[in-house]
């Protein structure tokens, strides 16, 4: 399976990953400051099987005198995930949820995919890229199965929680940065990009509002048949959150950058889930803005989310051009009321030394 990212990561900048060396990881003797004890800050792991025990001690150490609390893991690895705990810092599993590919799902339930508006599955016919598999989240079925998958992750001793991933819609409409990469002008929603219109989203529009989607001249316009399918992926994950309170153990997402943008490109509305935390993607690159943009979307998270839970924003490292620019994307997230951010990239000596800096400098 590919990572999350790597569709995204297509289209964006090269910025930081390529224009920075990653030495050695070295062991500090230095604690952090007292004020960047307050914070927490985490990053996203693909965890490799053949890194050693040694080095992930190493590394997870520094990791944590650098005011990193957590680690998301897109696989599960025992080593890793233990390794990481034996440091003080959480291990939390990180899970694909809607986006779903697995060989033996698509053979077996085919009729679980989501259909865009042409009446093309997911199943057969992914939208931009082959990984793109996603589930229809009306489907009774679907939370069932997503539920029993986060029972059985969370079940494991070594797993302290669990971050849903791809928990939404197909994008109807790309970041704007991706639009060349792809060849293609989404100034507006293209039925090709546009799901789920499935016999059991059709069946389930009309008994709630009593008209049938084909009755909808703009089904794209229409914001009741917005507000059905917003309320689907919540069920799914209000749901599987009461899955981990029964376990008790926390549940998190990462999600679109803000609010506004997460409910019209994907149909996300992550201020009305039942989350422990929440992780918005704040890639300023993907939208051509510059950092001052990341501030504009803690922000507006944070005002909405009105204390329901904190908000960390999620930097995506090749959007930076340099450790002084990151530096200064980190401060600016923390200043407008960010808990703390959590990474993606290569996370190397010179990016902790700026998460060090930039966590001493913000006023709490």
């Amino acid at each position: 399976m590919k990572t999350r990212r790597s569709f995204l990561k297509a289209g964006a900048l090269a910025g930081l990953a390529a224009s920075i060396p990653a030495p050695a990881l070295a062991e500090l003797a230095a604690a952090p400051a007292a004020k960047s004890k307050q914070l927490r800050h985490w990053v996203w792991v693909r965890p490799n099987k053949a890194d050693k025990e040694a080095d992930l001690q190493r590394q997870y150490k520094r990791f944590y005198q650098a005011g990193i609390r957590g680690i998301f893991f897109e696989a599960d690895s025992e080593k890793h995930f233990r390794a990481a705990k034996a440091n003080k810092l959480e291990a939390h599993r990180w899970m694909w949820t809607m986006n779903r590919g697995e060989k033996e799902l698509l053979q077996k339930h085919p009729e679980w995919y989501a259909q865009n508006r042409k009446g093309e599955s997911c199943a057969d016919k992914p939208p931009y890229v082959g990984y793109y598999r996603w589930l229809c989240p009306s489907r009774e079925e679907v939370k069932q199965y997503l539920a029993e998958d986060v029972r059985n992750i969370l079940s494991k001793d070594y797993v302290d929680g669990i971050h849903l991933d791809y928990v939404r819609f197909c994008d109807v409409i790309l970041p704007v940065n991706l639009w060349e990469n792809y060849n293609i002008e989404q100034t507006k929603e293209l039925p090709e990009y546009d799901y789920c219109y499935c016999e059991v989203c059709r069946s389930k529009f009309k008994a709630w509002r009593g008209k049938a989607i084909e009755e909808l001249e703009y089904p794209e316009a229409s914001l009741s048949w917005r507000l059905y399918r917003y309320n689907a992926v919540n069920t799914i994950v209000n749901h599987l959150a009461e899955v981990a309170k029964e376990k008790k153990k926390p549940i998190t997402a990462a999600v679109f950058p803000t609010p506004e943008v997460a409910r019209r490109i994907v149909r996300q509305d992550w201020t009305n889930w039942n989350l422990n935390a929440v992780y918005p993607m704040i890639y300023h690159g993907f939208y051509k803005e510059d950092i001052r943009w990341i501030g504009d979307a803690v922000t507006e998270g944070v005002h909405f989310l009105n204390g329901k839970f904190p908000l960390y924003a999620g930097l995506y490292l090749p959007d930076f051009k340099s450790n002084e620019e990151l530096q200064q994307g980190i401060e600016i997230a923390l200043a407008n009321g960010a808990k703390g951010v959590s990474i993606f990239g290569d996370v190397n000596e010179q990016v902790l030394q700026a998460l060090e800096r930039a966590s001493a400098s913000v006023k709490l």
